[in-house]
């Protein structure tokens, strides 16, 4: 009676709205159990006062890093629920900056949680609600539907009560189950972010909890769902390519393969992706999953066919400049930087998901490789990559140490091509990848990076280690690049985060 007799605006200011709906809808407040109070500090403390707090806990040993980010990934599922575009940036930054701060010094391996954190709690307060993400009901299957069917059927009807029921009920079964039957939903399509989410909303249970799984993969579906156009005339091509080649190459039918390949295989295959179309690359990638090529061999070929966008990559042109992104930059959504992050993340689903998920994922990683080269715009086939022989010709220092020290200048003078030619040559003469790595690791760290400083080094370090030594060190190289692109765009709570901590910025 109050709620009618107010109106639904002041109702809505006063909050009432939210509270009537919870109890006559039905909506459940979404509860985390024991974690509820380190979460709801993570959405109710004001931002001048989060970093300090957070030291002080750290220092009286009341939390750990891994609690900390934990209870940031609940907080951010429960305030964006998938919808907000830096919430969902900062969410699939967690399980990278988790794993970055266990290789930063004991002493700066708070900064990146404190980084991320400071981004989690100041997005929420401009844009987060308390509790975007309810509750949900599980639903019963429809008969005769497996669970991936019918998750995509009703998340093509847009019915998003129907697809949530059912990802409810799929995941008290089992989260791995909930996750292979979204894969079903993901796979509809390709996209940056799509695949991306995904997988770092499985990969963040890691931290948040395999009891919270259905929670965090809804978000995904729900970015899935938003995005859904019934009435489109043209639909999606991955939903014809797949079943297509699924039956023209009898994948489902065969077990994985196992057949190593040289290197001169590696390279073919990684320029039949960069230099083919999208359903050309598709293909080329169901032909070898039919020939027994091992899935590994050939998700390495793709990575390296996404590097190339980023050492080719003229630079951001002059009319597509935005803040803190300049002409000639190629950190944040660049062409190769989201390239090579989609790629990264079709393979990692390929490698925890079913039979039927990995082959799917590897065709689409290659589908979408050869898209992003051709769709973004650029002459990425005529453009050379680096390092270019001028920038290699102008480096005179010859130990390990002095190079690194270069990089260090390079860096920060944002010479992007300078800082590809040093790390190409420090790799090339014989030089350890972490002593690289540690350099490229402080600035990850401390700049900004356009939401994707975190991601990329993940992808890029881990590609480094699933790559072979004739390879590898390419995608050092284009982390040098990125990483010079984005130097001198301090990360907005840092320097205080520094103080805290007491170490030099």
């Amino acid at each position: 009676m109050l709620w009618a007799g107010l109106g639904t605006s002041l109702a809505a200011e006063l909050g009432l709205s939210t509270s009537f709906a919870e109890q006559a809808g039905g909506n459940r407040k979404l509860n985390f159990g024991g974690l509820e109070p380190l979460v709801a500090f993570m959405q109710d403390t004001p931002l001048d006062k989060l970093q300090p707090l957070v030291v002080g806990k750290l220092n009286k040993r009341e939390v750990t890093l891994k609690q900390l980010m934990q209870a940031a990934a609940l907080a951010n599922a429960r305030s964006f629920g998938g919808a907000d575009y830096i919430g969902m940036h900062t969410l699939m930054a967690m399980k990278p900056a988790y794993l970055m701060a266990r290789q930063l010094p004991s002493d700066r391996k708070a900064l990146i949680v404190l980084k991320i954190l400071y981004r989690n709690t100041a997005q929420i307060h401009e844009r987060g609600t308390k509790h975007l993400l309810h509750d949900v009901e599980p639903v019963e299957l429809p008969d005769g539907k497996l669970g991936g069917d019918a998750l995509r059927e009703a998340v093509r009807r847009k019915d998003q009560g129907k697809a949530e029921g059912i990802l409810a009920a799929i995941a008290e079964r089992s989260p791995q189950d909930a996750f292979n039957d979204l894969i079903h939903v993901v796979a509809d399509d390709t996209g940056v972010h799509r695949v991306v989410f995904a997988h770092r909303s499985w990969e963040v249970l890691d931290l948040a909890g395999m009891e919270n799984a259905e929670a965090m993969l809804r978000q995904s579906l729900r970015f899935c769902l938003n995005r859904e156009n019934p009435a489109a005339a043209n639909r999606p091509i991955p939903r014809t390519l797949l079943p297509k080649l699924f039956d023209q190459y009898k994948l489902l039918e065969k077990k994985p393969g196992t057949r190593r390949t040289d290197d001169a295989w590696v390279e073919k295959f990684s320029q039949t992706i960069f230099n083919g179309k999208a359903e050309e690359a598709g293909e080329a990638v169901a032909e070898a999953l039919a020939d027994g090529i091992a899935p590994r061999e050939i998700g390495e070929a793709i990575s390296l066919a996404t590097n190339q966008l980023v050492l080719r990559d003229a630079g951001r042109p002059a009319n597509q400049t935005r803040a803190g992104k300049p002409e000639g930059s190629v950190h944040g959504d660049s062409i190769g930087v989201h390239a090579s992050d989609s790629a990264h993340a079709w393979r990692g689903i390929a490698r925890v998901s079913n039979h039927r998920n990995s082959m799917a994922c590897l065709i689409l990683a290659g589908y979408q490789a050869a898209l992003d080269r051709s769709r973004r715009g650029g002459d990425f086939l005529d453009w050379k990559p680096r390092p270019y022989d001028d920038h290699l010709a102008k480096i005179t220092a010859k130990d390990g140490e002095s190079l690194l020290r270069e990089l260090e200048g390079a860096i920060r003078e944002q010479d992007q091509a300078g800082a590809c030619a040093l790390v190409h040559r420090f790799g090339a003469g014989g030089g350890k990848p972490r002593q690289v790595m540690d350099v490229l690791l402080r600035y990850a760290t401390s700049e900004d990076g356009a939401l994707h400083a975190e991601k990329y080094f993940l992808t890029t370090t881990s590609d480094f280690a699933t790559t072979r030594p004739a390879f590898r060190w390419r995608h050092l190289v284009a982390l040098a690049r990125v990483t010079a692109s984005e130097a001198g765009r301090t990360a907005a709570g840092y320097e205080e985060a520094c103080q805290l901590l007491k170490v030099k910025a």
